[in-house]
């Protein structure tokens, strides 16, 4: 392997206009093997195993990242020796996927599959009856649907290639079983490529000290990818939560508890601004100013209020929230954001500034409409109601607000479970609650016979 990857850094070194050249110098047996030596071509960053001691090597890639390639090359690193009758490191290997069609459909026969990857001294038999390729050395790998964990019972392996773990069904009963099997040969290894998704399982195993994660968004592989597909792909999802799984390659976040559900968000987002019967800017100042301070929350929203409270809709406009600001900064920036919008209201949390906040505001525009308002109850109880809202499909969000989104995905009941302050959740609540809870409240009131 180091020997491969130093040829790959002297053909890195090679002038652009010493390529033929070198090209012609080679013999023609060298030139047919070139297509075949993997490591010479491969993206240094995730296609190629980790060097060091692990068991579990995790390619998190974007759909086309070529994590299904770096899967398949991986097995033919394994099983093949230096010539095609020699023996390679590993003798039996696992092919594991969602289901036994899309095992053979993508790992053996897929374009990125094991066999597309192979050179024809070198192309392993497949037997259907057996469900098994059979290379000319005597190594095998044979398929295993993740749906049928008790498949994996009985037989063992000194490798494994598990693909798309992350949506098995039965994902911790097959891997489960599938880490039972690996008992062959003094380090057997597995192979698991991935979109991420939200996943206990998956989670597990990127924790464990004896695994290594190598990454990739779709667009790391571009070149092997259809010209306009980037293009179109990124304008529809770039930033959403799906886009952030399958195409960045992201790990989602995954916290117990979270009282939104992004994926529920994604499905509420608008391209275009309704009109709006009120719009607030909402503020959550920072407790001090400064580099170090915890970011401001500054959240515009509008809704709509044709009809009684059940009917209403709210949208969030823009995140104008800033770090590090000093209290004049932040203000100013708030207030723009006022103009900006053509708001009806400035919302003020003054827990922590109290009258300074209400003093600066008025000292930059004394015609601003402010509201100071003052939390008498934790974070995640006052964030609840506004939860709900989304929950019930009435809070849209104007395109993505990536940051604002994260601290969402981390709010639990118990409370914030993201690194510093929700600074931004604080903020979108008091927007929402004074667009829609509040005014909602006073609208059941009269309503309400004392008992």
């Amino acid at each position: 392997m180091r020997d491969v990857r130093s040829m790959r850094a002297l053909i890195d070194c090679v002038a652009p206009e010493r390529i033929d050249a070198a090209l012609d110098a080679l013999t023609p047996n060298a030139l047919c093997s070139l297509p075949y030596l993997f490591e010479c071509w491969a993206n240094q960053q995730h296609q190629l195993p980790p060097l060091g001691t692990w068991m579990t090597w995790v390619i998190l890639g974007g759909r086309g990242s070529g994590k299904t390639r770096a899967g398949a090359e991986w097995v033919r690193s394994q099983v093949e020796g230096a010539r095609p009758q020699d023996k390679g490191k590993c003798r039996r290997v696992a092919l594991v996927a969602e289901t036994l069609d899309q095992a053979r459909d993508i790992m053996v026969f897929g374009e990125s599959g094991i066999l597309a990857c192979s050179p024809a001294d070198r192309m392993p038999v497949w037997q259907a009856e057996r469900r098994r390729l059979v290379w000319a050395n005597g190594a095998q790998a044979q398929i295993f649907s993740a749906s049928d964990p008790e498949s994996l019972r009985g037989p063992q392996f000194d490798a494994a290639w598990a693909d798309e773990m992350a949506k098995w069904k039965k994902g911790r009963e097959a891997w489960d079983m599938l880490q039972f099997a690996l008992r062959l040969g003094r380090e057997p290894q597995q192979v698991v490529t991935t979109t991420p998704r939200a996943n206990v399982v998956l989670k597990e195993i990127l924790g464990d000290t004896m695994t290594r994660m190598t990454t990739a968004p779709t667009w790391a592989n571009k070149a092997n990818l259809a010209p306009g597909f980037l293009a179109s792909i990124r304008a529809r999802y770039d930033g959403t939560v799906q886009g952030r799984q399958e195409l960045d390659g992201e790990m989602p976040n995954l916290v117990e508890g979270a009282l939104w559900d992004l994926e529920r968000v994604d499905g509420g987002r608008v391209a275009l601004i309704p009109e709006f019967d009120r719009i607030v800017v909402a503020v959550d100042p920072p407790v001090t100013g400064g580099r170090h301070a915890d970011d401001c929350g500054i959240i515009v929203a509008g809704v709509e209020m044709t009809g009684p409270p059940k009917d209403w809709r709210a949208t969030v406009i823009e995140d104008c929230s800033v770090a590090g600001a000093s209290p004049q900064d932040w203000a100013v920036r708030a207030i723009n954001a006022y103009h900006r919008h053509k708001a009806d209201r400035l919302v003020a949390e003054v827990n922590q500034g109290g009258d300074l906040v209400a003093t600066l505001v008025r000292q930059i525009d004394p015609m601003v409409a402010y509201r100071g308002v003052r939390a008498t109850r934790g974070k995640a109880v006052r964030a609840e109601p506004v939860a709900m809202l989304y929950e019930q499909g009435r809070v849209a969000h104007l395109g993505v607000f990536r940051a604002l989104e994260d601290q969402m995905a981390a709010m639990t009941s118990r409370g914030y479970a993201g690194k510093g302050s929700p600074d931004r959740v604080d903020a979108l609540v008091w927007a929402i609650t004074d667009l829609m809870i509040e005014p909602a409240q006073r609208f059941f009131a009269p309503h309400i016979r004392p008992l």
